[in-house]
């Protein structure tokens, strides 16, 4: 299977993530200096008073620099902490990163050169995670790599996490907009449908989500919108049954369109 790398928004989000978190380390480091800076110079003052004062006989003033001297000492700052535990977000998305470079790879094994798959396609309704095209037709493909156990009732979507306390507690599973799985996908690929529909081919994609977490399981789901499975294998099965043999010409057309599309919303993005 070939792999054509339009973008990588989970690994972007991730770097970003982490270059802010070493910003602000960098930040606290160098505050930490300025104050440590401050406090000697200020412990020195107290001593040298000290020092006077005994030097001089004042034993009131001494005793007066002896508590001052202890309560600066007391008084050091503390330096930042170089190893902090992963937060919520950065362990999200290199969940995401992990989910999809575990997709390509599984796919990878079942799928052959004549295959092509497209990671990272954008366009003004969002992206899709992966696109598979080849013989048996085309796949829009939305990962999540969540340990989870999965429900759905049309496009409402939750989650159960799976070995946390209180984990038979449901919570909504939504992007920052509020969309779920399967309204995340259906959105920019019906959008992209659209787009080849006009360049005179006249396709449609499986919608599938894959939830290949190894522990992730699949709760009830009623009037599912897209497909959604657990493995690879799922996908690939979906083509099968119902995907639209495409000649290899065909599939270099469609490969190169969205190629296309895809350059030409992210153009319109920086823009």
């Amino acid at each position: 299977m070939r792999v054509v790398e339009l973008s990588n928004h989970p690994a972007d989000l991730l770097r970003q993530t982490r270059r802010r978190g070493a910003a602000q380390l960098s930040r606290e480091q160098r505050q930490y200096t300025a104050d440590l800076a401050r406090h000697d110079q200020l412990l020195r003052d107290a001593r040298r008073a000290r020092d006077q004062a005994r030097a001089g006989r004042q034993w009131a003033a001494w005793l007066r620099a002896i508590l001052a001297v202890r309560r600066q000492q007391r008084q050091a700052p503390r330096p930042p902490v170089s190893f902090r535990p992963v937060s919520g977000t950065e362990a999200r998305q290199a969940a995401g990163v992990d989910g999809e470079r575990l997709a390509i790879a599984a796919l990878g094994q079942l799928l052959g050169d004549e295959w092509t798959a497209l990671r990272g396609y954008r366009n003004r309704r969002g992206e899709i995670d992966l696109i598979l095209a080849g013989p048996d037709g085309l796949a829009a493909i939305e990962v999540k790599y969540h340990n989870a156990t999965v429900r759905c009732d049309g496009d409402a979507w939750w989650e159960s996490r799976n070995g946390r306390p209180g984990s038979a507690v449901s919570e909504p599973l939504a992007d920052a907009g509020g969309r779920s799985p399967s309204v995340q996908l259906t959105e920019p690929a019906r959008l992209l449908e659209e787009f080849l529909h006009r360049r005179g081919h006249r396709v449609a994609f499986q919608l599938v989500v894959l939830l290949n977490h190894p522990r992730a399981r699949l709760g009830t789901c009623t009037r599912p919108t897209v497909l959604i499975t657990t493995s690879a294998r799922g996908v690939t099965a979906a083509l099968r049954d119902a995907g639209r043999p495409l000649a290899a010409a065909e599939v270099s057309q469609l490969t190169d369109l969205i190629s296309r599309d895809h350059a030409y919303h992210q153009s319109r993005r920086r823009s």
